[in-house]
């Protein structure tokens, strides 16, 4: 296999990019990053094409709601957009994949809401060839928490999907989810196309547990990839089909451009992305 392509998920500098979109694309560019994961980008297409473009960098993944009638947001919900409009602002960025981050706890709790999820996403698939692009997942940790005649959640969402859907594993939230890291890289095998590199030291138990007293990132113990419980070398050495290995922090523990900095020569020093 060859090597993954570094990236970065832009949720990591959600703040930076916000205040200043072409600087922060150009800190990334100057740490070496020549592609990135692109989040909150329906709005704005034109404007973040325009920022990568001169900025010489690109975005072939990027993450959006397309599994959700809702997205929360600290000041309410609100609808999200059809499928038929991000993909519209995804092929206008050049991505070649669109990627749902997160489907909330509750869906992930009865055979029927894993059912849902497989059959919007196996819908969405088949719209966004349309546009010349495809679909994927990414998980957390809630996944996890539910198994269904011994398998989880989230083996029998796999189940369920259309291979043309891409599948983006985040080792930290997985492990979280009480997973062997390792070995569900090996169970994806070639279905695995982009993992998120992400370390930390793993809660005692699940946050997303609906028994679990309410969390944020702020609580979270991230730290540079190599450096916490997450088994990332042997993870990522596991990966057969894996094509982005991508940089991301929920709370980074620095100065955001120095961890990326950090993660970005741990892959490179150790091999494990390009």
């Amino acid at each position: 296999m060859a090597l993954p392509i570094a990236s970065i998920q832009l949720y990591t500098l959600a703040a930076e990019f916000s205040a200043d979109m072409n600087g922060s694309l150009d800190k990334l560019a100057a740490i070496g990053l020549r592609t990135v994961e692109a989040f909150d980008f329906v709005r704005r297409p034109k404007e973040i094409r325009t920022a990568l473009d001169q900025a010489g960098l690109s975005s072939p993944t990027g993450h959006a709601p397309l599994l959700s009638d809702e997205l929360w947001t600290p000041d309410g919900s609100i609808p999200t957009p059809a499928n038929e409009v991000v993909f519209e602002a995804a092929a206008e960025i050049g991505m070649t994949t669109v990627i749902d981050p997160m489907v909330p706890t509750e869906r992930w709790l009865t055979e029927d809401g894993v059912k849902d999820i497989a059959e919007r996403l196996n819908a969405a698939s088949v719209t966004a060839k349309e546009y010349g692009l495809s679909v994927g997942y990414h998980n957390h940790a809630q996944e996890f928490l539910a198994s269904f005649d011994g398998k989880t959640a989230y083996q029998r969402f796999l189940s369920l999907v259309d291979p043309s859907v891409q599948i983006e594993l985040d080792l930290f939230w997985a492990l979280v989810g009480g997973q062997d890291v390792v070995g569900l890289v090996e169970e994806l095998g070639d279905r695995l196309v982009a993992i998120h590199v992400k370390d930390g030291v793993a809660p005692a138990s699940n946050p997303f547990d609906p028994e679990a007293p309410k969390f944020d990132s702020s609580s979270l113990d991230q730290r540079h990839a190599g450096s916490g419980d997450v088994p990332t070398i042997e993870a990522m050495q596991a990966a057969t089909n894996v094509q982005y290995a991508v940089i991301e922090y929920d709370k980074a523990p620095g100065d955001v451009f120095e961890d990326i900095a950090d993660s970005y020569r741990f892959l490179i020093e150790k091999g494990l992305a390009a």
